[in-house]
């Protein structure tokens, strides 16, 4: 299977993320959890060729040099994503995270609604803190947050 199709899967599926590791399927996060899809085992050939196919000659030698590497890529007119690509003990591996296209609002993202309050101040410093995955980006993207102040993800 290639890549793409993988990454429309990801989509169809409404996952968060797609996980590729030598040695088990592809996995899926959703809502959160992780799924298997019912597909054969990576293996460290078609794992490489996967990752490979979506890098460059400049990104493939800094993978090579530096065993990681993160990065964007976008599915022509379909979706972009976050990806790192690493280097583990049985090969290689990637995650790559869906990029939301449409900024959601306010009540879309479940935030108290004193965050509103914030676009309201004249001065000020909001800090968007936490582990990956807990939805700074997604609060980020809040749209009248993000289009009235600068924000710094921590």
């Amino acid at each position: 299977m290639e890549i793409k199709e993988l990454l429309i899967i990801t989509m169809e599926k409404d996952a968060s993320d797609l996980h590729l590791n030598v040695g088990v399927p592809p996995v899926l996060r959703i809502n959160g959890k992780l799924e298997k899809l019912n597909l054969p085992e990576l293996t460290p050939q078609n794992t490489h060729e996967m990752i490979y196919s979506i890098l460059n000659e400049r990104r493939k030698a800094d993978f090579e040099k530096y065993g990681e590497l993160d990065l964007s890529y976008e599915l022509a007119n379909v979706a972009r994503f976050r990806i790192n690509v690493f280097k583990h003990r049985r090969g290689e591996g990637a995650a790559f995270r869906l990029i939301p296209e449409k900024i959601k609002s306010l009540s879309e993202l479940n935030l108290p609604s004193i965050i509103s309050s914030f676009t309201e101040k004249e001065k000020g410093f909001v800090l968007v803190t936490g582990p990956t995955g807990c939805g700074k980006s997604n609060s980020r993207s809040f749209s009248y947050l993000s289009f009235c102040l600068s924000l710094i993800m921590l």
